[in-house]
């Protein structure tokens, strides 16, 4: 039998030995530079990890606020340096919890946010100015902000001295999670707004987290997975630059999430060529200067979509060579999956294992010690020269379709991320690609597991909390606060984020907010693919 030519995760075949002939006219002065210079292919810092790591985030949020403030305390005290935060889908999708479209799954996937009361629950005993926050969270990501803005201001705190980043990314939601709430353009100047307001209130915070994490949870290929948030970023920077921003004013607090994966020689290449990309892109596209506005900077995860409930415990080494992956790709924080998150939500000595397998990484390997230790690789520079040209080659297609929208109503995106993920599915299933424990070294029984489980009296709690909450305010000045959010919705020059901020500081709930924006935009609901 004839092996099949190994190939990467993209589709690029991939040779036994690499040497000078791969790198034939290949110039390190134009395709490289330095550390901390253009196209910062070799990472946006000049002196990388050496002088400080990463940014060490746990991804948490589970059940009541409460609970979930007590995950994040466990975390700070065992010596993470930021939060991020998940929430449910009722949240994700603007309703309150006693709504009925809520039922089922209140505090399933991540922590139930009705109102700033339990963002107030949430960050209790945290100073939220010596913690970087990020918030996973889309289409009603303004008014997440917007709360942990006013828990912040409680403690004394003002926005200047507040970091983080929310994600913010609604065009990806239309592509691989389906998490969107109003139609695109509405969705777009909301990004518009929340770019013009931080500018002024929140100067430090990151508006946008741009992903293609959850693309490649979909099955998107690492050359996709670039291609297609590098593209949305572009529709993004347009939207900024049509509302009359200045793209020097806003391009340095862009940001972007990535997944890595355990193909650890491509997850590298992939870093290293989506800097490249976005630094020619913002310099010859649209002009930038400042060499913020150039740099890509980015979140990366652990690829959850690898994980496996099959002898679990093998995904602590899996976790480990992706979480390598992303810092020999030069990540700027990162996120290292629990090895029983295919199963249930992380238990707490699941989290603290993630988090140490970043310590260990961190502290006792000499990864951290230079910048790009890859340089100079004949594989490593071949693959990140073949991973550019696949991405450009996908921007390309996206840019003739007129845009990532336009693109994303004619299901452009999502037809490529399915068929890439029919293919790596038939490579599995035919055991040519082989998947340790599922289709090779599997046993013939599992070791019994104790999962996690969330109450399921939080619903009934946070249901009663709400019943609390509405008769508890001010009525009519949530009603009034709620008619200027409509008002300024329906103009195209106000910014609705100063009167959102009012509602929810009247203690409006999400599902109210949300609700009164459905009112003035409408919802989205996507026409069949023309692809």
């Amino acid at each position: 039998m004839v092996r099949p030519t190994p190939h990467t995760e993209s589709g690029i075949p991939i040779k036994p030995v690499y040497g000078p002939e791969d790198l034939a006219g290949w110039d390190p002065a134009v395709s490289l530079g330095g550390p901390g210079e253009y196209p910062y292919t070799r990472g946006i810092h000049p002196t990388m990890y050496t002088g400080r790591p990463w940014t060490m985030r746990q991804y948490a949020g589970f059940g009541t606020a409460a609970e979930s403030n007590a995950r994040y305390r466990q975390l700070i005290e065992g010596g993470g340096t930021g939060l991020s935060v998940a929430f449910d889908l009722p949240t994700q999708m603007g309703h309150d919890s006693d709504a009925p479209l809520a039922r089922g799954e209140v505090g399933k996937v991540g922590v139930a946010v009705d109102s700033v009361e339990d963002v107030r629950t949430l960050f209790e005993g945290i100073p939220l100015d010596r913690v970087s926050t990020s918030m996973t969270i889309n289409a009603p990501a303004a008014l997440l902000l917007l709360m942990y803005q006013l828990v912040a201001e409680e403690q004394g705190i003002g926005g200047g001295r507040l970091t983080g980043t929310v994600q913010n990314d609604i065009l990806k939601e239309y592509i691989a999670r389906g998490t969107y709430i109003f139609p695109p353009g509405p969705s777009l100047r909301l990004t518009a707004d929340t770019f013009r307001y931080c500018r002024a209130e929140l100067p430090k915070w990151n508006t946008i987290s741009v992903s293609g994490y959850h693309m490649a949870e979909a099955g998107a290929s690492p050359a996709q997975e670039i291609a297609f948030t590098l593209a949305d970023a572009v529709a993004y920077v347009r939207t900024a630059l049509a509302a009359g921003m200045e793209v020097n004013e806003f391009a340095p607090r862009l940001s972007f999430f990535f997944v890595a994966r355990t193909t650890l020689l491509e997850e590298v290449a992939k870093f290293r060529a989506a800097r490249r990309i976005w630094a020619r892109l913002m310099r010859e596209e649209f002009g930038a200067r400042e060499p913020k506005s150039l740099m890509l900077r980015f979140h990366t995860q652990t690829a959850g979509v690898q994980l496996t409930a099959q002898q679990p415990e093998l995904n602590l080494v899996r976790v480990a060579v992706q979480a390598l992956a992303a810092v020999l790709g030069g990540t700027q924080s990162l996120h290292t999956n629990s090895f029983d998150e295919a199963i249930a939500l992380p238990t707490e000595k699941a989290a603290r294992l993630a988090l140490r397998t970043q310590q260990v990484l961190a502290y006792e390997t000499d990864v951290p010690h230079t910048a790009d230790p890859f340089a100079g690789s004949y594989a490593v520079e071949r693959m990140t020269d073949e991973v550019e040209a696949a991405a450009l080659a996908l921007m390309r297609r996206v840019e003739e379709l007129g845009g990532a929208v336009a693109a994303i109503e004619a299901g452009f995106q999502k037809a490529e991320i399915e068929a890439s993920a029919y293919r790596i599915a038939r490579e599995q299933e035919a055991g040519e690609r082989v998947v340790v424990g599922v289709n090779r070294f599997a046993l013939d029984r599992e070791e019994p597991y104790e999962p996690l489980v969330v109450d399921p009296r939080i619903e009934a709690r946070q249901c009663a909390a709400l019943e609390r909450l509405r008769a508890g305010r001010d009525g009519r000045a949530v009603r009034e606060a709620l008619a200027g959010l409509r008002r300024a919705a329906a103009t195209e020059r106000d910014n609705v984020l100063y009167p959102m901020k009012e509602a929810l500081r009247a203690r409006a709930t999400v599902g109210e907010v949300c609700g009164a924006l459905r009112e003035v935009w409408g919802t989205y609901e996507p026409s069949g693919s023309s692809w």
